[in-house]
């Protein structure tokens, strides 16, 4: 019997290619009146009001945490992360489930819009009149209709240690 000192072959397919409209493909989202968007593909899930029990000695930022079909998310209030207000009393929160490093968390906003294809050619730097809260985790920007629509960094929003 002859033995093989190759290392075993890996017989699991190859990741999907990702085409470039889908790469391109962002879910927008308002958060304390502000325009913003988050890459599809990093979109787990779209939630509405959903229960979230507080985390002692947590972060600000971290909400709590929420029960997804079983799984433990962390809920992470994008007000608070960009330095925004509180919600008023009675306002409620969507949560957008991304995944991160093979964990899901639930980004808190305003509310949830629709899915754009948006073109890198067309994106922007950040100018220099975007807040300094908002620098470290903005992409660039769109211009989108009268509006400037935030691009969101999931990876820099979720750099908080949880």
């Amino acid at each position: 019997m002859q033995t093989n000192s190759a290392t075993p072959t890996d017989h699991r397919a190859p990741p999907p290619a990702v085409n470039s409209e889908a790469a391109s493909m962002m879910l927008t989202l308002t958060v304390a009146g502000q325009l913003c968007a988050v890459p599809v593909l990093a979109v787990r899930d779209v939630l509405g009001v959903q229960v979230i029990t507080r985390i002692p000695l947590a972060p600000p930022e971290v909400a709590g945490s929420l029960n997804l079909r079983g799984r433990i998310v962390t809920a992470v209030d994008l007000r608070s992360r960009l330095g925004l207000p509180a919600r008023e009393p009675g306002q409620v929160a969507m949560s957008v489930v991304v995944e991160v490093g093979g964990e899901l968390y639930s980004l808190l906003a305003d509310q949830v819009g629709e899915v754009l294809t948006l073109h890198a050619e067309d994106r922007a730097p950040n100018p220099q009149t975007l807040d300094p809260a908002w620098k470290e985790f903005a992409l660039g920007v769109h211009r989108q209709g009268d509006q400037l629509l935030v691009l969101l960094d999931v990876d820099q929003l979720l750099a908080l240690g949880v």
